[in-house]
């Protein structure tokens, strides 16, 4: 996921936070270094969700339901405490209309005590019991000072957990969550089992064709599996296989793991402690 206010940052020069979301990165070349180019075709698991934000243009949810295997949406809502992606609340009834699953992410950054922006997401996101929550927590390739912290995740996870009685997908990166640096940018220590982290689902971002499991979650493996990103029609953004689905400009694609029956169980039941 990558940065909204990664355009602020770069055009004006300003130290306000960097904003990051699953479904608008455009590879920079540390991210690349990271991620393998890779475009797999998932051998195992459902490929059935895609993650979008206001930078993706959506042209008919319904076209996405009738014309993809698609089942899932997860929208990015907000970014730190005090951004909002302007398209969640527009788009929210209008996917769910037309007979998606729905789901809201939060790019967590530095700027602000990960309990205001767990507030600041649920205020925004307004989840039910049928809506996934997702934390995206990785570097902040744009403004890495704004990266968030790991305590800060942790507090972020205890704070929707307090609210909601459920906790989040943690969306991650193997490499950074097991404590390796990324540039000149790494975390105060690995995600360790121990963390409240590591008892949420994990959904991993990872374009290799093996990924790996970070070593927090290497009991439980992932539930969600970012394997291929910015897939477009005209062009596939990693590897040569195209993954574009019909009804939108560009998106991020996830597989399940599991069948389409325990996906309905999962997005409608969630997970908790």
């Amino acid at each position: 996921m990558i940065s909204r206010r990664m355009m602020l940052a770069g055009l004006a020069g300003l130290g306000a936070p960097a904003m990051v979301g699953c479904s608008s990165r455009r590879p920079t070349a540390a991210s690349v270094s990271n991620f393998a180019a890779a475009a797999p075709q998932p051998r195992t698991g459902l490929d059935a969700v895609i993650d979008i934000s206001h930078m993706v243009e959506v042209g008919d949810f319904s076209q996405i339901r009738r014309d993809s295997d698609i089942l899932g949406v997860i929208h990015k809502a907000t970014e730190g405490g005090d951004w909002v992606d302007s398209s969640y609340g527009e788009r929210r009834p209008q996917a769910e209309a037309a007979g998606l699953l729905w789901g809201a992410y939060h790019f967590g950054t530095h700027q602000y005590s990960g309990a205001r922006q767990a507030e600041a997401f649920l205020a925004v996101a307004r989840p039910g019991p049928s809506t996934v929550m997702a934390l995206d927590f990785e570097p902040n390739d744009y403004n890495p000072r704004n990266t968030m912290s790991l305590a800060q995740a942790e507090a972020f996870v205890h704070t929707v957990y307090r609210a909601t009685g459920r906790l989040p997908l943690v969306y991650t990166r193997p490499s950074w969550a097991d404590g390796a640096p990324h540039g000149r940018l790494r975390l105060s220590r690995p995600v360790s089992p121990s963390s409240i982290l590591a008892q949420c689902d994990l959904w991993l971002a990872d374009y290799r064709e093996e990924p790996e499991v970070p070593m927090a979650w290497s009991n439980r493996g992932w539930r969600l599996w970012q394997y291929a990103g910015d897939e477009t029609a005209a062009d596939a953004a990693y590897g040569t296989v195209s993954r574009a689905v019909a009804g939108v400009d560009h998106c991020d694609r996830n597989v399940f793991a599991g069948d389409a029956p325990a996906l309905y169980r999962f997005w409608n039941g969630g997970a908790a402690v």
